[in-house]
C-alpha cells in the first residue's frame, strides 16, 4: 500500500473504451504485463493517457457485478516503457505527431531500448533510420519537446482537477506560461481559453488557494453571468437581475456583489445605462452589458439610420420609374405577375435605402427577392448577394442565377474577427440582399451595415416568426417594431400552388396556433409514440430505412434529424450516436478516431460547435455543416468538406470543436433547408416546446415532414407561444436616432 491505504498498479494502456470528456471519468483496459495476455479493467481520471503508455496508476481495487475485478484510480503518472515492445507501442500508438506504427518499427528495430532517450538527447541520429530525412527527423523532435511541455503543464493541471483536452488547450495559449497563469490569473483562463467556463476557471482558482470572496473572483463571476446572458441571446442584463444571477453563482453576500459591479468599468469590459423598460411603458432599467455588444448596438442603431437617411443614392433610376411599365416588362421576365403585397417589396427595396421583406412559407418572398435583383440588374446595378450560411447562400444563387456568399466570406472576415469590408473599406455595391435574416445577431448585423457604402440599399429577407438568432440580439424582430424608421412589408397571402403543400400549410396551421393535420397527406407524416427511447429508436428507422425505401431520399445527404434539445432519451445526443451506427457503422477497413465519449469516422457527417477565425479562407463559423472525407493516423489530422465546398483540416487534439449533426438541434438548424425534415417531438423535451421551435422545425423541410413521437407534446408545441423578448435596446436606439 501507498500513500494513505492507495494500491499502486503498474500496466501499458492498451484501449479506452469509455470516456467522459467534461468530467474526465474513463474506463479503459490495462496489461499489466503478467503474461496471460489477460486485460484489467481500470476506471476514474484517466483523460489524456494514450493507447501504448506505461502508466503508474494509484488508487483502490474493487469489484463490478458485471466486470468482475477492477481497479479505481484517483491519480495516476505516466512511466516512459522499458522493454523494447513496450517503446514500439508506445511510439506506434500516435501519441507523436508524425510518427506512426509502421515507422515506430523502423526506430525501435534501429535503436533498441536506447530508442527514447535518443529521440531525448540526440534527435538527429533519427536519420540514421531507413528511410527517415531531416524534415521528418526534426518535426518528430519538435513534437516530443512540445510533447514534454505539455505533460509537465498536464501533471500540474491534473492535480488542480483539469481535463486533458482544456490542458491541452490551455498549453497551446499559454505555452511555457501556462503554470504561471493558471497558479496566479485562473480567471483569464474563462476569458481566454474557449472551453473554459468561469465553472472550470473556478474550480481551478480554489485549488491554487484563491478566496472564495475575492473581489477577482466576484468580477469574473459577474462577467461570467453577462457572457452566459448574451449565450442566451440577451445583449444586456438589467442590473437587478443581474446581481441576483451572480449571487445565485458566487454563492457571496449581496452587498460584495454591488461593490464589485460598481467597480467594474469600461476598462474591464463593461457598461451600465438606462433603457426603456423592455415591458414598455415609462418605466427604465438599469442595463448592463459587455463592451462588445454596448459598442454594437449603439453602431448598427447610428449606421441603419445614417444609411436610411443619407443624401446620397446609388439606385437614382427607381426614383421616377413608371412602375406598372417596369413590372409588366418583369413579368415577360419572370413569367409571372407580381401579387400586390409583393409589387410593395420591390418598389420600396428599390426606392428605400434600408427595407424589411418577411413572411411564412409560400407567401412568396423568393420570387419577390428574385424580382428586386432582375429589376436592379436591368438598370446595370452591382447587386451583391448574402446569407448568414452556406447554405442558404447556395439557395440564393440558385433563386437569382447570380453569386451569392456567406456574410462571412462577403466581409472577408480576419483572425480574430475583424472584416476586410468596414466603414473605411465599403463594399462595392449599389443593392445588397440578405436572406434568412433572423439568423444575423447583433454583432454579425453591425459587421454588416458597416460594409454597406453610402447610397447604397439594403434588403434584409426573413422570417420574423421562426427561432430569433443564435447569437445575441433579435435584430431583425427589433427593425420590425411599430416604432422602427425601417420600412417593412409582410407578405401574408399563400399562393396556390404552395396550398397543395402540406408542409406549407402546417407550417402556417401551427404558426396561427392550429395543430398540423397528419393524415391524408403525402409529406407530413407522423409516427405516434408516447415512449422517448421508443421514440428515438424509431426516429432511427425512419431515417436510415422507411425514407430511403418510400422516397428514394440518401439518410446521410436529404434527410436531417432535428431535434429540440440537445439531452435527453430522444435529444440530438443520444441521436447522434443511434445513427452513426446505422448510417456509418465501424467497418475494419474504416479508420477511425475516439474523442472523448465520441468516435469519429470517414463518412461521419459533422458540424463545428464554435467560430474559429483561425480556420480556412475566412474562418469556420458555430453552425457549418460537413462531411469527413479523410482521416490521417499518422498525421493525426480528420479532413472535413463543409457545405461551401472548403477543404477543412483539424488536428486531432481540435475535436472537441466538432459534433456529429446526424442528428441537430432545431436552433442550430436556422438557415438550413434540407429535402426531408424528421422531427422527434417527446414529453421529454417538454420544457423546451414552444409554437417557434416547431415552426421553424417544419419550414426547413423542401419535401417531407415526418413527426415522430406523442400528440400532446406536438399540442403543448402548437400552444406554446415563447415567453417573453430577449433582453436588446435596438429598437429604442432605433426610433430615438431617427427622430
Amino acid at each position: 500500500m501507498g500513500e494513505s491505504g492507495l494500491a499502486v498498479l503498474d500496466g501499458v494502456l492498451e484501449r479506452i473504451t469509455y470516456a467522459n470528456e467534461d468530467t474526465g471519468y474513463t474506463v479503459a483496459r490495462v496489461d499489466t504485463g503478467r503474461g496471460s495476455g489477460d486485460l484489467l479493467t481500470v476506471v476514474g481520471a484517466l483523460l489524456g493517457a494514450q493507447p501504448g503508455e506505461s502508466l503508474r496508476m494509484h488508487g483502490r481495487w474493487g469489484s463490478h457485478p458485471q466486470y468482475g475485478r477492477q481497479f479505481t484510480i484517483e491519480h495516476y503518472t505516466t512511466v516512459l516503457p522499458a522493454t523494447i515492445q513496450g517503446i514500439r507501442r508506445y511510439l506506434g500508438s500516435g501519441l507523436i505527431k508524425g510518427i506512426g506504427p509502421r515507422i515506430a518499427e523502423r526506430i525501435v528495430d534501429h535503436f533498441g531500448t536506447d530508442t527514447l532517450e535518443i529521440i531525448e538527447g540526440e534527435p538527429k541520429r533519427l536519420v540514421e533510420v531507413p528511410g527517415l530525412g531531416p524534415k521528418r527527423t526534426k518535426l518528430i523532435a519538435a513534437a516530443w519537446e512540445e510533447q514534454k511541455a505539455i505533460k509537465e503543464v498536464m501533471v500540474f493541471l491534473q492535480g488542480v482537477g483539469v481535463s486533458t483536452s482544456i490542458a491541452v488547450r490551455i498549453y497551446k495559449g499559454y505555452g511555457d506560461a501556462s503554470i504561471s497563469v493558471v497558479k496566479n490569473e485562473p480567471y483569464r483562463l474563462a476569458a481566454e481559453v474557449w472551453g473554459i467556463g468561469f465553472l472550470t476557471a473556478d474550480r481551478i482558482a480554489q485549488a491554487v488557494g484563491i478566496p472564495h470572496d475575492s473581489p477577482e473572483r466576484v468580477k469574473a463571476g459577474l462577467q461570467y453571468a453577462l457572457s452566459q446572458a448574451t449565450d442566451g441571446g440577451n445583449c444586456y442584463l438589467p442590473q437587478e437581475r443581474l446581481i441576483a444571477d451572480s449571487v445565485k453563482l458566487l454563492q457571496v453576500d449581496t452587498g460584495l456583489v454591488i461593490d464589485c459591479l460598481g467597480e467594474l468599468t469600461d476598462e474591464e469590459g463593461v457598461v451600465r445605462e438606462d433603457v426603456p423598460s423592455p415591458d414598455g411603458g415609462d418605466d427604465r432599467v438599469k442595463a448592463v452589458y459587455l463592451v462588445p455588444f454596448h459598442r454594437a448596438e449603439i453602431s448598427l442603431a447610428a449606421q441603419l439610420v445614417r444609411l436610411l437617411r443619407g443624401p446620397e443614392d446609388r439606385l437614382p433610376a427607381f426614383r421616377d420609374v413608371e412602375w406598372d411599365k417596369a413590372l409588366a416588362w418583369l413579368a415577360t421576365r419572370t413569367g409571372a405577375d407580381l401579387a400586390p403585397e409583393q409589387q410593395q417589396a420591390v418598389r420600396l427595396a428599390l426606392t428605400e435605402k434600408v427595407a424589411v421583406l418577411t413572411g411564412g412559407p409560400g407567401c412568396g418572398k423568393s420570387f419577390t427577392v428574385r424580382s428586386v435583383v432582375e429589376l436592379a440588374r436591368a438598370k446595370k446595378a452591382k447587386v451583391v448577394l448574402a446569407a448568414p450560411t452556406g447554405r442558404a447562400a447556395k439557395r440564393l444563387a440558385e433563386l437569382t442565377g447570380a453569386d451569392a456568399s456567406t456574410v462571412h466570406r462577403l466581409l472577408e472576415l480576419k483572425p480574430g474577427g475583424d472584416a476586410a469590408y468596414d466603414k473605411d473599406r465599403p463594399l462595392d455595391a449599389d443593392l445588397v440582399v440578405v436572406d434568412e435574416a433572423s439568423m444575423l445577431d447583433l454583432l454579425l448585423a453591425n459587421k454588416l451595415v458597416k460594409a454597406v457604402p453610402p447610397g447604397a440599399h439594403l434588403l434584409l429577407v426573413g422570417d420574423v416568426d421562426q427561432l430569433p438568432s443564435v447569437g445575441a440580439g433579435e435584430v431583425l424582430r427589433d427593425l420590425l417594431a411599430p416604432d422602427s424608421p425601417v420600412p417593412a412589408v409582410r407578405l401574408t397571402r399563400i399562393f396556390r400552388q404552395a396550398q397543395q403543400s402540406g408542409v406549407v400549410t402546417n407550417a402556417h396551421r401551427i404558426n396561427s396556433g392550429v395543430p398540423p393535420v397528419t393524415q391524408g397527406l403525402p409529406d407530413f407524416f407522423l409516427f405516434a409514440e408516447d415512449d422517448a427511447e421508443e421514440a428515438a429508436r424509431l426516429t432511427v428507422d425512419v431515417v436510415a430505412r422507411r425514407i430511403p425505401a418510400r422516397f428514394g431520399l440518401d439518410p446521410r445527404r436529404d434527410v436531417q434529424v432535428l431535434a429540440p434539445m440537445h439531452r435527453g432519451p430522444a435529444g440530438a445526443g443520444v441521436l447522434n450516436g443511434l445513427l452513426q451506427q446505422a448510417v456509418t457503422p465501424a467497418r475494419p477497413d474504416l479508420p477511425e478516431r475516439r474523442f472523448g465519449g465520441r468516435t469519429f469516422r470517414v463518412g461521419d457527417k459533422v458540424t463545428q460547435i464554435r467560430n474559429n477565425y483561425e480556420k480556412g479562407a475566412n474562418g469556420v463559423f458555430n453552425g457549418t455543416v460537413g462531411v469527413v472525407t479523410a482521416l490521417d493516423t499518422v498525421e493525426q489530422r480528420l479532413t472535413v468538406r463543409t457545405d461551401e465546398d472548403e477543404e477543412i483540416p483539424y488536428d486531432f487534439d481540435e475535436l472537441d470543436e466538432l459534433a456529429h449533426a446526424y442528428a441537430v438541434t432545431i436552433h442550430r438548424s436556422q438557415g438550413s433547408e434540407y429535402p426531408a425534415v424528421v422531427i422527434p417531438v417527446t414529453n421529454s423535451a417538454w420544457m423546451m416546446l414552444q409554437r417557434n421551435l416547431l415552426y421553424t422545425a417544419v419550414t426547413r423541410a423542401k419535401r417531407l415532414v415526418v413527426l415522430v413521437g406523442s400528440r400532446r407534446a406536438i399540442g403543448q408545441a402548437v400552444r406554446t407561444v415563447s415567453a417573453g423578448r430577449r433582453f436588446t435596446a435596438l429598437d429604442h436606439r432605433l426610433s430615438r436616432g431617427a427622430k
